[in-house]
């Protein structure tokens, strides 16, 4: 049996640094970079809290290909993604994951 996956962005809240992730729990996975679950990560590091972008899909496999895509490209491509679903660059964790 196959699992879904998401695709989600974390912002700094001053927006100047941008974590690309992929993950099969999305509000779980997110807990984890709001409290520093891991504080040496790089999320917990630059203070990536914010939950700005989320694209989900049917196999984890196109998750982790578009996870690759994503980190693949440049800060201005992500930014873009970001401003198609959250012009606001809103923190999406409450209404995603209820907060």
């Amino acid at each position: 049996m196959d699992k879904t996956g998401t695709v989600y962005m974390m912002s700094s809240p001053n927006r100047t640094t941008v974590y690309v992730g992929m993950t099969s729990d999305l509000c779980g996975r997110v807990w984890q970079h709001k409290t520093k679950f891991y504080p040496n990560s790089f999320t917990a590091q630059y203070n990536c809290v914010m939950l700005v972008y989320y694209q989900s899909f049917q196999l984890v496999a196109d998750a982790i290909s578009e996870e690759k895509r994503i980190k693949g490209g440049n800060r201005k491509q992500k930014d873009d993604l970001i401003m198609g679903m959250n012009p606001s660059w809103v923190d999406l964790w409450d209404s995603v994951c209820g907060g």
